[in-house]
């Protein structure tokens, strides 16, 4: 009999650039991502490249 999965410890976020949501313009660009919720129980941040804006920014974790 198959066992029930249970929650495991990998989940998967939404990173949106920072630069785009305070100008007129939010949400436009979002990467996804996994993390790992027992090792980093904060938001995540990383530079990715937007490429509305041409250049690496920093993307924030979006609930």
């Amino acid at each position: 009999m198959a066992s029930k999965k249970s929650k495991g410890a990998r989940i998967v976020v939404t990173l949106e650039c920072t630069s785009c949501a305070q100008s007129a313009r939010p949400g436009v660009s979002r990467y996804t991502t996994t993390k790992n919720r027992r090792n980093t129980p904060g938001r995540l941040e990383l530079r990715k490249y937007c490429r509305y804006e041409r250049k690496h920014t920093l993307h924030r974790e979006i609930r």
